[in-house]
């Protein structure tokens, strides 16, 4: 399964040591109600109980964007509200994240796919 969000969540430096917690709920609110949306038309009959989740960010632009400044905590809770994975703690997911550059349309990109119980580790 794939999602496609238009744009890219904001940096968590962009909330880390500051008092502007209205903004970060604001911001947690708007993604997860994103992935939540775009999610509802390819939701499983079940939520996946296991699931390798891929992020692909596409920035607009080359600069420098750490990987654990998008860790994709609102949208990892947006594949949850939707009901597509059971939970988003590690018992039932594993996630990768990716950077790319496409200047005419960033988006985000989520890949979902279930993972068998037999290949769980």
């Amino acid at each position: 399964m794939k999602l496609t969000i238009k744009g890219i969540p904001p940096s968590l430096n962009r909330f880390a040591g500051r008092q502007n917690q209205w903004e970060y709920r604001r911001e947690k609110r708007a993604w997860t109600d994103a992935v939540y949306l775009s999610g509802l038309a390819q939701r499983p009959a079940k939520p996946y109980q296991r699931a390798m989740v891929r992020i692909d960010y596409f920035f607009r632009d080359r600069r420098r964007h750490d990987a654990d400044n998008y860790s994709g905590k609102f949208l990892l809770d947006g594949l949850t509200k939707a009901g597509i994975i059971q939970d988003d703690d590690f018992d039932h997911i594993f996630v990768a994240h990716h950077g790319f550059v496409d200047k005419a349309n960033p988006r985000t990109e989520i890949h979902i796919t279930e993972v068998p119980k037999e290949m769980w580790w």
